[in-house]
């Protein structure tokens, strides 16, 4: 199967390239190829590559400047999407999408399953939420895959940014009234390959297992990277006031993956431990070289 991949020179398109390799054909894009959001692009990356499956991993993720930015926001994750998927429904190809936490409004304790009402707070996840609908809309073959704090190689993300914080900093404060479920940019392109082999049509929800808070989260980053955790202190959200709310709890509760026979997932803490043992070879073999 030809896979076209969009958002390719992001954390997760990247992954997704990598996990594909060997497994398929597949042909990453990203914005140099060709603007989404622009009448005619999709139909062009159709026509020049051929895929046989689109995977539409691109998207705008800056949640605070999106507040600023809500037009571009939505040409993005809305618009872009809408006319990316119905152009595969028109040339009868399968489509994925990949969406967020951030379409719910966190109010709920336990978390969400995959039928939860999309109820976003935010210019972000009001895009991400219109774009599954235009998904939706759209028809054909299709699932949406939603995930939530990712991490995973690349140049930024909340490891590389707690490891540089302790490095700089002799404590460090980070909110311990937000519960999500953070994930291994490589252990969901598994996913998403597990969900393609199955055939799998509709939204799935794809975290590693277990849940947490950013300032557990940050602890166990520490620990794992051979810093004290106690040097990491809990705050308030209120303390840190930003452009965007986020979600009190984005727990991302899972049934339809079990459903086509996707088994669990791997925890968070030991795909941090993963995460982190590729960091420490990276920087052996590149010495001096940021990763």
């Amino acid at each position: 199967m030809k896979i076209l991949v969009t958002g390719a020179a992001g954390m997760l398109g990247r992954a997704i390239l990598e996990e594909f390799d060997g497994a398929g054909h597949c042909v990453g894009v990203d914005l140099p190829d060709g603007d989404l959001a622009e009448r005619g692009t999709a139909l062009e990356l159709m026509m020049r590559h051929a895929p046989q499956h689109v995977i539409h991993a691109a998207a705008y993720t800056d949640v605070d400047r999106a507040e600023a930015d809500p037009a571009r926001a939505r040409a993005v994750n809305a618009d872009a999407t809408r006319m990316l998927a119905r152009c595969c429904t028109s040339l009868n190809l399968p489509f994925t999408y990949i969406s967020t936490d951030y379409v719910f409004d966190g109010e709920d304790p336990a978390g969400y399953f995959e039928d939860a009402e999309r109820r976003p707070l935010g210019v972000y996840g009001t895009t991400k939420a219109d774009g599954e609908q235009e998904v939706q809309t759209a028809g054909g073959d299709w699932r949406i895959v939603r995930t939530s704090w990712l991490f995973g190689p690349g140049p930024k993300n909340f490891v590389l940014t707690v490891r540089r914080l302790l490095e700089e900093r002799p404590t460090l404060k980070v909110v311990a009234d937000q519960t999500g479920c953070p994930t291994y940019a490589p252990d969901l392109a598994r996913v998403l390959r597990l969900i393609l082999l199955a055939k799998g049509r509709g939204i799935f929800h794809a975290t590693n297992a277990g849940a947490t808070t950013w300032h557990e989260f940050a602890r166990e980053i520490a620990r794992r990277s051979g810093a004290d955790p106690e040097r990491i202190l809990p705050c308030a959200t209120a303390d840190y006031p930003t452009p965007a709310r986020r979600p009190a709890c984005s727990i991302l509760r899972s049934r339809n993956l079990e459903s086509i026979g996707v088994g669990p997932r791997p925890s968070w803490q030991e795909a941090l431990g993963r995460y982190i043992a590729w960091l420490a070879q990276d920087e052996a073999t590149q010495p001096g070289v940021p990763t």
